[in-house]
This record gives structure tokens, C-alpha cells and sequence, in this order.
């Protein structure tokens, strides 16, 4: 059954997560590459200091602490995490952490310490509360995905927010990588004309998965984790919107998994009649020399674009023969950008109504799997 709302306190479900186990590996798989850039890229200057606290470690810590290096404006000066231990391997591995306070309640953080930014990082049931509690005391907030995993949750965020006046990111860091910016880019110019079918993938190896990922109420589904990213690049590099979606999911041959399904199928109805779907798993082998194999198809009426890895973004229309790309558009950084929105007056690559928006749709494909009913999306 779907998870009821989580704003209540769910138990903690701690694990190896910070251990550097294989699923630690697996959240940075997208933060080496990032860290490397981050070394080599012009600082980013700031109007004044911005006191960072962070809550969990959940997911992706290091799009945040990775860009550190390129921000000497911005100063983390408090972690919260209900295991000690978990924080203190989290400040052993990176070097500017040692000084930072610790707390094991990230509400008595957010009384005590004078904070700019949080970014909130806990597992996904809890996540909806948190950012409450960060928008009650005005500081902004950049969190993990999915903000909510029930509807009513994202509500209660979405009103939080607007009431107390914050800014919000969210870290959908796929849209800054180089690949989606210039399918987004092909789309824009017309070259393949208007999208009317879009296929998507993401099938990652499974790893050592923590125990908060196998229950509901802590995880919500994979559809809400994973399923988000491609929802958000369809929208993004597409132009299109979706109006209706019908989902599968579930878990086969791994009993020990609990809640965390290995196989999911959505489809939608994009707002020109055209069509869409997302398949994903967690059965990559582990022979496998990459830890995920995302994909991007983007079919329109005058040609088609698409990206993979083992080849690249690639393209054929009727003015091009199939080419595949040799110059992409220069990636970035979602902390970095958001940083630049609230404090330098920048444009967000990731505006509030898209965070809304993309969590929206995920939320009525995940319920379309649990009802198997066709979910018309407002």
C-alpha cells in the first residue's frame, strides 16, 4: 500500500551508508567528474558569508560538499545527524569539515546555530518535515529528491515555503550534465521538429542498500528516488508536458529487499498526443564496467535525438545524416547555480515551479503503480 504521510517522525533506519560500502559508491557516482571540475573552475563569489548547515547524509551529500572548493563565501558550520558515527566519517572525509558542530536533532541545530542555507539530505520519508522546519525558522533550503513522498507532504512543503518567503533548490543534478543540455539544446533549435515520443531508462547495479531504502515510509518507491531524474530531463530537454501516466512496479527475485522495487514501467501522454515512457531497474550485473546506464530518446517529427554512453549524444534529421556530437554544452553544478540565484540575482536553471512540477508528476506515477489506474496530471 502507499505510504501514509511521514511529516509525523518515522524511525530511523540507519545503515553502511557512510561506511564506503558499494551504495556509498553509488551516491557519488556522479560527484567524482563534478569534484574534479569543481578544483579546476573559478571561485564564485558571493555578496557576503553564507552560513551552511546540513541535515543527513542520505543520497548525494557531495553535490554540495564536492563544490565547497569553488565557494569561499560559503562556510558549513553545523551537521545534523541521528548517528554519531555516520557524522563523524562524513567530516573525517572531507578535510574542511573538522570544526563544524554536531548535532543529533536537526530541529535543536535549527534553534541554535544562525543559518543562510541547509541542505537537507535525511531519508526520503522524513525529508517533507525538515524542510518545514527549515522554511519555519527562514532559511533556505536546497534537499535531496524527492521533497515529499506523499501529496498532501508536498503541499504542506509548497505552502511553507511560499508563506515564510524562502528560496528553494532541490538537487536534480542530471539537468546540469553536458549530454541532456544539448538534447535540450537540438529541441530548441527544431531541428528534429516537435517531440512526440520520448523513451527513457535508468538501470543501475544494486549494490548494498541501506535499510532505509527498503521500507515504505522511508523510501517511498523507485519510482519517487531515481524515477524523478528522467521525469525532470523528458520535461526539460523535450519542451513537452505530460497530461497522463499509468505506471508498473515491483520486486522480483529479491525478497530481501523489502520495499525497494527492482523493476518499474511508467508511460505518459504528452500534452501534444505524443507519448512517453521510463523504464528502470536495479539488475545491472556487477560485470558491468558502469555503475548505471541511463538513456535519453527523443523522436520528433523531422528526426531524432538521443543519448547513451557507450555512444554519445547522436543525431539524425532530414537536414543530417546520423552524427554523433563531438562539442556538448558546458555542465554545471545545482548548488552552485542555486547559490547564484538566491545571493547574485542569476536565472535558475531550476526554477521553484519545475521542482513543483517535476515532484507533482512523479507523485501521480507513483500512485498510477499502486491504483493501476490511468492518472490524468493537472
Amino acid at each position: 500500500m502507499p505510504p501514509d504521510s511521514d511529516l509525523q517522525k518515522a524511525p530511523q533506519c540507519y545503515s553502511d551508508t557512510m561506511s564506503g560500502d558499494s551504495y556509498y559508491k553509488v551516491s557519488r557516482r556522479f560527484l567524482l567528474i563534478g569534484a574534479a571540475a569543481a578544483l579546476n573552475a573559478s571561485p564564485v563569489r558571493l555578496p557576503g558569508k553564507v552560513r551552511l548547515g546540513m541535515i543527513g547524509a542520505e543520497g548525494h551529500p557531495g553535490l554540495i560538499l564536492d563544490v565547497l572548493p569553488q565557494l569561499p563565501d560559503v562556510q558549513i558550520v553545523a551537521i545534523s545527524h541521528e548517528n554519531p558515527s555516520a557524522a563523524d566519517e562524513l567530516i573525517r572525509s572531507k578535510p574542511g569539515l573538522t570544526g563544524v558542530h554536531r548535532y543529533t536533532d536537526y530541529r535543536q541545530m535549527l534553534d541554535a546555530e544562525r543559518l543562510d542555507v541547509v541542505a537537507v539530505c535525511n531519508n526520503n520519508g522524513e525529508r517533507a518535515a525538515a524542510i518545514i522546519a527549515c522554511a519555519n525558522h527562514r532559511v533556505h533550503v536546497i534537499s535531496e529528491k524527492p521533497l515529499a513522498i506523499t501529496g498532501p507532504d508536498l503541499e504542506l512543503v509548497r505552502a511553507s515555503v511560499t508563506r515564510n518567503g524562502i528560496k528553494l533548490g532541490m538537487l536534480l543534478d542530471m539537468r546540469y550534465e553536458p549530454p541532456y543540455l544539448a538534447l535540450r539544446e537540438i529541441v530548441r533549435s527544431g531541428e528534429i521538429g516537435d517531440a512526440v515520443q520520448i523513451s527513457s531508462q535508468k538501470s543501475y547495479k544494486l549494490g548494498n542498500r541501506p535499510v532505509w531504502m527498503r521500507q515504505s515510509k522511508t523510501y517511498g518507491s523507485t519510482i519517487l528516488w531515481i524515477g524523478i531524474h528522467m521525469i525532470d530531463l523528458m520535461r526539460f530537454t523535450s519542451g513537452r508536458e505530460f497530461t497522463h501516466v499509468s505506471s508498473f512496479m515491483g520486486c522480483v527475485g529479491s525478497p530481501e529487499l523489502g520495499d525497494l522495487q527492482n523493476t518499474t514501467v511508467t508511460g505518459f501522454r504528452l500534452d501534444n498526443g505524443g507519448t512517453a515512457t521510463l523504464h528502470m531497474d536495479y539488475c545491472r550485473p556487477d560485470t558491468a564496467t558502469s555503475h548505471g546506464d541511463d538513456r535519453l530518446r527523443i523522436a520528433g517529427t523531422k528526426g531524432v535525438a538521443e543519448y547513451m554512453a557507450a555512444t554519445g549524444v547522436t543525431l539524425m534529421s532530414a537536414k543530417s545524416k546520423p552524427t554523433v556530437l563531438s562539442s556538448l554544452p558546458q555542465g554545471g553544478s545545482v548548488f552552485v547555480d542555486f547559490l547564484n540565484y538566491v545571493y547574485n540575482g542569476q536565472p535558475a536553471t531550476l526554477p521553484a515551479e519545475d521542482i513543483y512540477r517535476v515532484c507533482e508528476v512523479t507523485l501521480a506515477a507513483n500512485q498510477a503503480a499502486y491504483t493501476g489506474k490511468v492518472i490524468p496530471i493537472a
